[in-house]
């Protein structure tokens, strides 16, 4: 019986791969670059905006229902000119940092207590679960009656939403803190306070971060409750005034205020994680 020699194996064709190559690099040179991050961004708004425009100059929007963008620019250029709107902001301001003032410390300073030690968190974890399955919103008669109808239960409310925000997302960012990073601190000699200081709260300081951004959110949805109830001034004030006269043009006026200093909040507090957190790599889409 005859053995059959078997078909040698041809050596890859260099010419072929190369053109190949060729053609993938020649593909990827003609590849349009991509537009900057902000601008595909912006994308989503401006065609709302020109969505909006449109619906309003064909009449399917009504001017009385809602005021096109050009009433709207207007309106919002004439409360600059005369100052009405940077001091509604101004005090709106005020009143959000001193209720995330007050709400972030108190927060804070409970989340401690009951996420370090398991003394605290039998005197205080209760009584805050309890609390904050109350809605806040409807405490807003009470504070009236317990702290009249200035400024004082409107910052109460600002710094109520705040502090129940930050106590869970500390309290957890506490408790979530790997228990062998734990050990291995021991074993390396840090004590209970030293465990405290270079382990357990920089593993607790994403969980503040998503917590600082959750309250700031909050303590912008509660000022809008808050100057609603016998407002002087603010942006609520500008608001409730406008509704009595009709005018949505300044109620989307304020309504853009809001949005635009929720962002600005919003994009700090995304500085603040990038600076604190340079050294958690995390990750950021493809």
């Amino acid at each position: 019986m005859t053995l059959g020699h078997a078909p040698a194996h041809s050596p890859p064709d260099i010419s072929a791969i190369s053109e190949l190559e060729s053609l993938v690099s020649d593909r990827r040179a003609r590849r349009l670059p991509r537009p900057p991050r902000w601008l595909r961004r912006a994308v989503g708004p401006v065609l709302l905006l020109v969505l909006w425009q449109v619906l309003s100059a064909t009449g399917v929007l009504s001017g009385d229902v809602l005021a096109s963008p050009g009433t709207v620019a207007r309106a919002g250029g004439e409360l600059v000119r005369d100052g009405t709107l940077p001091h509604a902001m101004l005090v709106s301001l005020q009143r959000v940092a001193v209720g995330l003032l007050i709400g972030g410390a108190a927060g804070v300073s409970l989340a401690l207590m009951s996420g370090l030690s398991r003394l605290g968190e039998d005197l205080v974890d209760a009584s805050v679960q309890m609390l904050r399955t109350v809605p806040w919103v409807g405490l807003i008669p009470l504070f009236i009656i317990w702290l009249g109808i200035g400024e004082a239960p409107k910052v109460a409310l600002i710094a109520l939403g705040v502090a129940f925000h930050l106590y869970l997302n500390v309290y957890a960012g506490i408790r979530g803190v790997d228990a062998q990073l734990v050990e291995a601190g021991g074993s390396l000699g840090l004590g209970r306070w030293g465990l405290i200081r270079h382990v357990v709260l920089p593993g607790a300081l994403p969980g503040a971060m998503t917590g600082l951004r959750y309250s700031l959110a909050t303590a912008w949805l509660a000022l809008v409750f808050g100057e609603s109830v016998n407002a002087d001034a603010g942006i609520g004030f500008l608001m409730n005034q406008a509704r009595e006269f009709f005018r949505t043009d300044v109620i989307v006026v304020c309504l853009v205020v809001y949005a635009l200093l929720g962002l600005l909040a919003d994009a700090l507090v995304r500085s603040l994680e990038r600076l604190l957190l340079q050294w958690r790599p995390t990750f950021t889409g493809q």
